[in-house]
């Protein structure tokens, strides 16, 4: 069974890493991995593939920057060509960024089986890029797999078969497991500001936040009043990089008192910082995952959350607006919880890629 495994974007990397090796354990199964380019230098995409130990991509679409319908398009095209060459049983599409819709639309097109890994997420609010993703490659595709019940019962509502629907775990675990021990000591990240004095870490990316610049001056406000207590690691994306210099912002930024800025860092290291913060404030998905598993306290600075059972098993506290002194408050009320309050919720135990892979040879070899 040929399988078609998609990646474009850093947390696509996490997710296939375990079920590539999941796959190969089986000598009839023979995964091959696409990276459409989509984070396309070192940071974001080949550091990763290097700390995770993935296999060198067998495609390369080269797709670089530029809007999400030209992203689409081009992907499409490029991923078309190795549909007719590969001729795949199976298409894998992970998580929801551009690269993940538009081979799903590529496969479909060409009447490829399709499955989705982290199918189900919502958080009602379309005018995120990514939840436009999650609808439409939920609707084209023949398996989902799920992280959490709220997902699965998300794809009930939405009038999928439940035959077609498993909840299996969560796969960025899976990753996370696998670099527990690494994580744990930080020696190996030497150049890396971690003291034994406790920090919060910052990271921020979304469109919605860092290309608005009062958004921007409000993450910034948020980042000086937390610094009259707390030290911070603030991880900058390059995309907020970018923006900051746009809008002139790089004194309020770099000239924040007990404020460190970071460049992107690589999978071990960030998850390092991740380890060892007192809290993380983000606008990711994946890093309420990783806090949650951690337990680690994890504030959210959005309206919403795709991933509920970050909140109502794990560390996850969403702020919705950019008020410092909330954040504060929630910084504050975060620390003092008890760790015993805590969970992780259901199948989050770093076997999921091992349920995928045995649902699909039930489904695709086995039957």
């Amino acid at each position: 069974m040929k399988i078609l495994q998609v990646a474009g974007a850093r947390p696509n990397f996490v997710k296939i890493a375990p079920l590539h090796r999941a796959f190969l354990q089986y000598s009839d199964m023979h995964p091959q991995i696409v990276h459409t380019g989509q984070h396309y230098d070192f940071l974001m995409s080949g550091i990763f593939f290097e700390q995770l130990k993935i296999p060198k991509p067998d495609h390369f679409l080269g797709v670089g920057q530029g809007s999400a319908t030209t992203q689409t398009a081009e992907i499409m095209c490029a991923f078309e060509r190795v549909l007719r060459a590969e001729m795949p049983d199976l298409v894998l599409v992970v998580g929801d960024v551009t690269s993940t819709l538009a081979c799903a639309l590529a496969a479909v097109q060409m009447h490829v089986p399709l499955a989705h890994v982290e199918a189900g997420l919502r958080s009602r609010d379309r005018t995120m890029p990514e939840e436009v993703n999650r609808i439409l490659t939920d609707a084209l595709s023949d398996q989902l797999f799920v992280t959490e019940q709220a997902a699965a019962d998300n794809l009930l509502r939405e009038n999928i078969d439940p035959l077609r629907i498993h909840l299996v775990g969560n796969v960025m675990i899976d990753s996370l497991v696998s670099v527990r021990a690494q994580i744990e000591d930080f020696s190996h990240c030497g150049h890396l500001p971690i003291e034994s004095e406790r920090y919060l870490l910052v990271t921020m990316h979304r469109p919605a936040n860092v290309d608005d610049e009062v958004n921007l001056r409000k993450i910034a406000g948020v980042l000086e009043r937390l610094g009259m207590r707390w030290k911070i690691l603030f991880v900058m994306h390059p995309r907020t990089a970018r923006n900051i210099a746009r809008f002139g912002l790089e004194k309020e930024f770099l000239e924040s008192v007990n404020v460190k800025v970071l460049p992107a860092q690589g999978y071990l290291e960030f998850l390092t910082l991740v380890r060892h913060a007192a809290a993380v404030i983000t606008d990711s998905g994946g890093i309420q995952e990783e806090t949650t598993h951690l337990g680690i306290p994890c504030i959210t600075l959005r309206n919403n959350t795709e991933r509920p059972a970050t909140v109502t098993h794990g560390t996850n506290y969403l702020v919705p607006d950019f008020d410092a002194q909330k954040v504060w408050n929630t910084v504050e009320a975060l620390l003092g919880r008890n760790p015993e309050d805590l969970a992780i919720p259901p199948l989050w135990d770093g076997n999921s890629a091992q349920r995928i892979v045995n649902i699909l040879r039930e489904k695709y070899i086995n039957s």
